[in-house]
């Protein structure tokens, strides 16, 4: 086991499935203590068994990262149960495709509220910790916010404007020392579009993506480690990481 993480902490969202799972995996494996959220406690609660029993060091929180309070609630349990905080990994987010017309604009504010409300609470709260440690904040973005496609304009706002608030948070905390990580994965092997409420959407990019071999969930892990572990006067401040099959 590499011990590049030793002594420090890290607070993964959407650690229940996915890329998440895979990151806080990632991270313990690399000598971190993690605080693993999400909603879903029955997974958080496995995934900690797993961990645990290889000698990992894991703390479980229920966590809607849409609840403010909440929040700010699981930053200082981090804190108070695992001693310091030093990396933040905000995953949490909805894919909800779909046209803007005759759109059932509750997937608009279930995903704005997760994607950039979310992501933007955890960062506010964690940031004093971050701050005090040197940290890392690495949000979990997306190739849509480089690339707008039919049928997702929603869901490119919502990445456009995590890539917009993470370049603008990196320009106020970067000479303190806080390194400010997007990672814009393509298409990965998730559970993410599961979701999509708009049926012709869901059908459309079901049958895309298994044209290609799609990323997995390790491999935005392995981004994530990458960047985390990079020496601490040097900052990987985006990584865009695609299938290889990927147009």
């Amino acid at each position: 086991m590499s011990s590049s993480l030793e002594g420090h902490v890290a607070l993964v969202t959407g650690a229940g499935s996915g890329i998440g799972r895979a990151t806080a995996r990632a991270l313990a494996e690399a000598g971190a203590s993690v605080a693993v959220a999400g909603r879903r406690v029955g997974r958080l609660e496995e995934l900690r068994d797993e961990l645990e029993a290889e000698g990992r060091k894991i703390l479980v929180l229920e966590l809607d990262v849409t609840d403010e309070q909440a929040v700010a609630a699981a930053v200082r349990s981090t804190t108070e149960q695992l001693g310091r905080l030093d990396i933040l990994v905000n995953n949490a987010g909805l894919m909800l495709l779909g046209p803007v017309e005759n759109a059932d604009t509750t997937d608009w504010t279930r995903m704005m509220d997760t994607n950039v409300m979310g992501l933007m609470y955890m960062t506010h709260a964690a940031l004093p910790e971050l701050i005090r440690n040197q940290g890392t904040v690495v949000q979990i973005s997306s190739v849509a916010a480089r690339v707008v496609g039919r049928g997702s304009a929603v869901y490119n706002a919502a990445k456009f404007a995590v890539n917009g608030f993470s370049e603008g948070l990196r320009q106020e905390v970067t000479e303190r020392g806080v390194r400010v990580v997007v990672i814009e994965p393509g298409t990965v092997e998730t559970e993410l579009r599961e979701h999509i409420t708009h049926a012709p959407s869901k059908a459309a990019i079901t049958e895309r993506v298994a044209k290609i071999r799609q990323l997995q969930s390790e491999d935005i892990a392995a981004a994530v480690l990458y960047a985390v572990t990079a020496p601490p006067h040097a900052t990987v401040n985006e990584i865009l990481i695609r299938p290889t099959d990927q147009a």
